[in-house]
């Protein structure tokens, strides 16, 4: 059965590889959705023919709209066109691999509109977790993880009892600084930060692994999507990054997804759940891999990632907080404007920093507010040292 997908985020590493996944499946691409990147975006729209292209750049909209003026495709700019894609009704699933914040109002926008939604967008449920789980329970959709790591405890609670769980297994490949000091990280360069031992990913994700970031926005990410307290996740370092998660039941077994490090097995999994549908992937051996080895992850190294689960054990808009706090750290880090270590400095700052109690009720106005004063925050910080 045939489905037709809207990919916001297109022409990121999530987005290239969910396109090549719909192309083995014969899925039909309702909707391509990205920032600016238009060489690549009027690529894939001539070779897709979606019946929609968005640019959330409205300075590319003009640029976009005369490229593709012989199709014929609906031009759309802006977070408001990205919301509205997301809601066409011929949508069968909407899978939001866009980064950063921004991914919220669309992931929104397809919850309300009933569309399925695959979400490979972390910091959507990070900035506005009960917001997204609010919508879900009220409109019935499904929500399926698109991250390697969450879709292995969605895979191995399969066919379980959600009552039955006890805990989960969240494993961190460590990124490329594993077992560095404090000090020694004074010194790493950007290229150093972009050079992943095991995934190929964009940019921002791949500094955020190597702050270990990645892993704290994971671990915040879980709590929502599955019904967690903090107590309930427990976080491992697994350099060789085959055990993707597993999952601990009430009995003390514990149920585990394996693979090569390869994004099209979750990917595809969360366009053609609860199907299973063939890849091209290379398959797993253990027997070459000899030993898989596991430790504790350095939170004192790795600030990032302990800064993020004190934001979430505080709860309200502190989530929000220290993600915007760390989207701007890391656009001030790749623009070589900072070193790598204040990263994780100003993410601090803005934790112990921001007027954010813990209570508030959840808004998308409070989110807004929270967001922008995050940023705020660590412009004055990595401007004033």
């Amino acid at each position: 059965m045939t489905k037709k997908i809207a990919l916001l985020g297109s022409t990121g590493s999530i987005g290239v590889q969910t396109l090549a996944c719909c192309k083995a499946l014969g899925y039909r691409i309702n909707v391509l959705a990205a920032n600016k990147s238009v060489d690549l975006l009027e690529q894939q729209a001539r070779e897709f023919s979606p019946r929609c292209v968005v640019v959330s750049d409205k300075n590319a909209y003009t640029d976009i709209k005369m490229r593709l003026a012989d199709l014929p495709v609906q031009i759309l700019a802006g977070v408001d066109g990205i919301c509205e894609a997301a809601a066409l009704p011929e949508n069968d699933v909407v899978c939001n691999a866009v980064v950063g914040m921004v991914g919220l109002r669309p992931t929104l926008a397809a919850i309300e509109a009933g569309k399925t939604v695959a979400l490979a967008n972390k910091e959507t449920l990070v900035a506005g977790g009960q917001l997204v789980m609010e919508a879900v329970a009220r409109t019935g959709v499904g929500l399926l993880p698109v991250d390697s790591e969450h879709s292995a405890i969605f895979q191995s609670l399969q066919g379980s009892s959600r009552a039955d769980l006890s805990k989960i297994i969240l494993t961190a490949s460590g990124g490329p600084f594993r077992g560095k000091s404090t000090a020694e990280l004074e010194h790493v360069s950007l290229a150093d930060a972009l050079r992943h031992p095991n995934w190929s990913m964009g940019a921002k994700i791949t500094v955020d692994s190597a702050t270990l970031m990645n892993k704290g926005l994971e671990y915040i990410e879980a709590m929502w999507l599955f019904g967690l307290t903090p107590d309930q996740i427990e976080i491992v370092v697994h350099p060789q990054s085959v055990i993707h998660s597993a999952v601990e039941f009430c009995d003390g077994a514990v149920i585990a997804q394996l693979g090569t490090p390869d994004m099209a097995v979750p990917i595809q999994y969360a366009l053609t759940w609860p199907r299973r549908m063939k890849t091209s992937v290379k398959r797993l051996s253990l027997a070459e891999y000899g030993t898989l080895t596991f430790e504790r992850p350095d939170y004192e190294t790795f600030a990032c990632l302990r800064h993020a689960i004190e934001a979430i054990r505080r709860g309200g808009l502190y989530p929000c907080a220290i993600n915007a706090a760390n989207e701007q750290a890391v656009a001030l880090f790749l623009d070589n404007k900072i070193g790598f270590s204040k990263i994780g400095l100003a993410v601090g700052h803005v934790l112990e920093t921001i007027p954010c109690k813990g209570g508030e009720q959840y808004t998308m106005q409070g989110i807004d507010e929270t967001d922008k004063t995050a940023r705020e925050l660590v412009l004055e910080y990595c401007k004033s040292r």
